[in-house]
């Protein structure tokens, strides 16, 4: 589970306790700072992702109110305060909720609960609206790469290889028509290769994912019957990236 990121800001020392006491018994919350001032509460906000902002309203310099309105993007919201006078304005700045000192934990966990909620709602329709993004991106990504093949460039489809093999300052790109050896190092043809496709399963090895017929141990077997060691510190990510059905 992807925790929450939130602060708090408070001027009151023992409110902040209280309410760091609560967040540390709630596993899907992660504290990132208790603030004293409003000012270090917008340092945290413009150079980290914080999903959730508890604060307190009536404080020195800046208030709570003042906090949020200076905000152009501000996170979830939930006021903790002693002055219910203020509830009708901080709900006007959609706050999630707005609690009343002293707080209790069940009361906390009630508004972190609905923060959640709406926390995880944002999450959802923020995956949905990058995917179709995402999709166009990749089918726009070149299914080929050119190498330096003798005294020509080699046109290589992606579909065609098997495996790519590291030889010190040259790779070999085997496919299934032939091996091309090239000039280049792995890190630079692993960063030209998509992601979707391909997976480094050793330091001298990145494998087509579509080219494997199966593993046994710490070996893969091609398509082309050749089998290649898998490295330890490998196989965990492999295992990852295969449609395994059941347990491993």
């Amino acid at each position: 589970m992807k925790k929450i990121k939130c602060i708090i800001v408070d001027d009151e020392p023992l409110s902040r306790e209280l309410l760091e006491s609560h967040i540390e018994r709630i596993p899907f919350l992660e504290l990132v700072k208790s603030c004293a001032d409003a000012f270090d509460a917008i340092d945290i906000l413009q150079t980290d992702t914080i999903e959730l902002l508890i604060t307190d309203i009536q404080m020195p310099r800046i208030n709570g109110l003042e906090l949020i309105k200076s905000l152009s993007n501000p996170p979830f919201l939930i006021f903790a305060t002693a002055y219910s006078n203020y509830a009708i304005e901080g709900y006007d700045l959609n706050a999630v909720d707005f609690l009343l000192k002293p707080i209790s934990f069940e009361r906390f966990l009630k508004a972190i609960n609905k923060a959640k909620k709406d926390i995880d709602q944002k999450r959802g329709e923020t995956a949905a609206a990058a995917a179709p993004v995402s999709q166009s991106q990749q089918a726009l990504q070149p299914q080929h790469l050119f190498v330096k093949d003798g005294h020509k460039l080699s046109k290589i489809l992606f579909e065609d290889i098997l495996y790519i093999e590291g030889m010190k300052d040259y790779i070999k790109i085997v496919t299934k028509q032939k091996n091309v050896v090239t000039y280049m190092r792995m890190k630079s043809i692993e960063e030209v290769l998509p992601e979707t496709q391909f997976v480094r399963i050793h330091k001298s090895y990145i494998i087509h994912l579509p080219a494997i017929k199966s593993v046994v141990g710490n070996s893969i077997e091609l398509v082309n019957n050749e089998s290649i060691i898998i490295s330890k510190q490998h196989k965990q990510m492999l295992i990852d990236r295969l449609n395994v059905a059941g347990k491993v």
